[in-house]
């Protein structure tokens, strides 16, 4: 009999993304680790378990080129959670629509999407924001909500 192969735990995943995004910021000059605070967050209070809340962590990690998809394949991370990262993983020139339909295919994606479009959408990260950049992002967050029929 042999043993489960041990995968990352959350504070092992946390660290991880904390160190792949050091240096990096958002659109409002802000640390970038707090969007992903924020998202792990989301997903916990939504009711997320463990593998959504390591992708909430890593969300961003393969899209930002924080970490290959390569090391992302290798990690020590369940199957699920590697592929709620893909899932949630915005490919260049893809539609939205082809974006969406693939969260909407991948089980347990859809919920660390909705933490994502919540933050991004949160009126006092967008105040900081110049008027037209805030008003493109508001537009493009509400119209992805939308294809993934969320309220």
């Amino acid at each position: 009999m042999t043993d489960a192969p041990r995968h990352l735990t959350l504070t092992e995943v946390e660290a991880t993304a904390r160190a792949a995004h050091e240096g990096q910021t958002d659109k409002a000059g802000r640390p970038y680790a707090e969007h992903l605070q924020a998202v792990a967050e989301g997903v916990r209070a939504r009711g997320g378990d463990a593998e959504q809340i390591a992708a909430a962590w890593l969300h961003d990690s393969v899209e930002d080129d924080a970490l290959s998809a390569r090391w992302l394949e290798e990690a020590a991370l369940s199957r699920r959670t590697k592929d709620i990262v893909l899932a949630v993983t915005k490919r260049v020139g893809e539609p939205p629509e082809g974006y969406a339909g693939r969260i909407l295919a991948t089980p347990g994606a859809l919920l660390v999407k909705e933490a994502d479009l919540a933050h991004n959408a949160d009126p006092v990260r967008l105040a900081a924001l110049d008027e037209e950049t805030r008003k493109r992002l508001t537009e493009k967050y509400a119209g992805m909500r939308a294809l993934l029929g969320l309220r």
